[in-house]
Order: C-alpha cells, then sequence, then structure tokens
C-alpha cells in the first residue's frame, strides 16, 4: 500500500489532488494536510511513502518542512512550486526535494511524476549483488546501499545515491550531463541541467574533504561529469 501525504493551504487544491489519485490511483492512500506544522505532526506519527509538499504557505512553509525531514529521513518529496519561480526550485532541491512540479499543473502530470519518484525508489530498494566500489577512502556497498568515506557512514538521499551510483558504475568514463539526468531522473528530465548541478554539489558536499578540489565526482567542462578509473572492486 502506497502513502502519501498531501500537503497544501488551500483545501480546493488539496480536495482536487486526493479526487485525482482517487480515480487514478485508487490503490494509493491519500492523507491531507493543510500547514507545514501538521504535514510535521503526521510524519511523526505515521509513515509515508512520498510528500507532496507545496513550497508558499504561511507559518512553517515548504522549505522549512524539507529541511526537517531531511534531518531525519529519506522520504521522497515532490515540491509544488508557483510557475516562473527558478529559485524556488533551486533552493527545494538543494534541501534534499526529490522533484518539483509547477504549479499550476494537469493532473496527469502530477501522477506521472508521482510514479516516477516512486519507481525509482522502489529500484533502489531492489536486492543487488554484494559487490563494493571503493576509491581513495570512499566504499560503496551496493548490498545495503551504504556509503562510507574514511569509515565514516555517509547519509544520502535516494537521490543523491542513485547519481553516485551511476559515476562510479561507469568509472573512468564521461557521463554526458543529459545522459546522467536520465539515468537518476529519467528521460523527461535531460534538459533539467540545474538539477544536476544542484545534486552534485550536494554530494560533493557530503562526500569530498575539500569539494573545490574534489576526488571522486569529477567535473569535465562542457560535457559531464566522470568518476576516477582506479577503483578496486
Amino acid at each position: 500500500m502506497v502513502r502519501i501525504l498531501v500537503v497544501d493551504d488551500e483545501p480546493d487544491v488539496v480536495g482536487i489532488i486526493c479526487l485525482s489519485f482517487q480515480y487514478n490511483r485508487p490503490e494509493y492512500v491519500l492523507v491531507q494536510a493543510y500547514d507545514g506544522a501538521d504535514a510535521l505532526v503526521k510524519l511523526s506519527h505515521d509513515k509515508y511513502d512520498l510528500l507532496l509538499l507545496d513550497v508558499s504557505m504561511p507559518g512553517v512553509d515548504g522549505f522549512e518542512v524539507t529541511r526537517r525531514v531531511r534531518e531525519e529521513s529519506n522520504v521522497p518529496i515532490i515540491l509544488l512550486t508557483a510557475r516562473g519561480m527558478e529559485q524556488d526550485k533551486v533552493k527545494g532541491l538543494e534541501l534534499g526535494a526529490d522533484d518539483y512540479i509547477t504549479k499550476p499543473f494537469s493532473h496527469k502530470e502530477l501522477i506521472a511524476r508521482v510514479d516516477a519518484v516512486l519507481r525509482r525508489t522502489a529500484a533502489q530498494a531492489a536486492p543487488a549483488s554484494s559487490t563494493l566500489i571503493r576509491h581513495d577512502g570512499l566504499v560503496i556497498d551496493l548490498a545495503q546501499h551504504r556509503v562510507t568515506v574514511d569509515g565514516e557512514l555517509v547519509d544520502l538521499t535516494p537521490t543523491e545515491y542513485r547519481l553516485l551510483y551511476h559515476l562510479a558504475n561507469n568509472r573512468g568514463r564521461v557521463l554526458p550531463q543529459e545522459t546522467l539526468l536520465a539515468k537518476v531522473w529519467g528521460a523527461d528530465y535531460r534538459d533539467e541541467l540545474h538539477y544536476l548541478k544542484v545534486y552534485v554539489r550536494r554530494l560533493r558536499e557530503k562526500l569530498e574533504k575539500d569539494p573545490a578540489q574534489p576526488r571522486y565526482l569529477l567535473t569535465v567542462r562542457g560535457v559531464g561529469y566522470t568518476f576516477p578509473a582506479e577503483v578496486k572492486v
């Protein structure tokens, strides 16, 4: 059973979203919240598979909810943002949101985005081989979906882990930005370059001793990114 928490201070928006899912995805259970504080309470009491979160709410807004959630949970988050507010989209991704959709949106598009995020999350949870990827203090345990640097566990969101995995699994190869976007987010995201820039920066901040002089995630200017070839498996 998929449980989704829908958070928006406009009851009509929440109601329409819930009706759309009830008609198109009746197997999903949608729980409603009308402000950030109520959302945080519900998240503390129950587990959810995905959070649909409006950015612009009075009091505790969507950014603050995202920040607090990411302190203790990797539940997928899709932000609902106003059209044209590019800075809101980038800020949301920097805080750890997995995706965003701009208002007004078609409910067909919203359901497709939700399905895509849930598929990516499920794919990551699937069993993997026991292979370890190692390089210069970094260890990626593909079976446990665990990442350590110099023996210290690094807490990565599902999106961060997928990005690191695709780079490390293609070690020594330069992956174009469009290829990484398609692998990590999906084919519809090939032009969303800011997703990649934000998440590479987030990964470097978590993995690198000096993010300005990276050892693991290397930029090939004008092309894309690569992971060093000298990896012991």
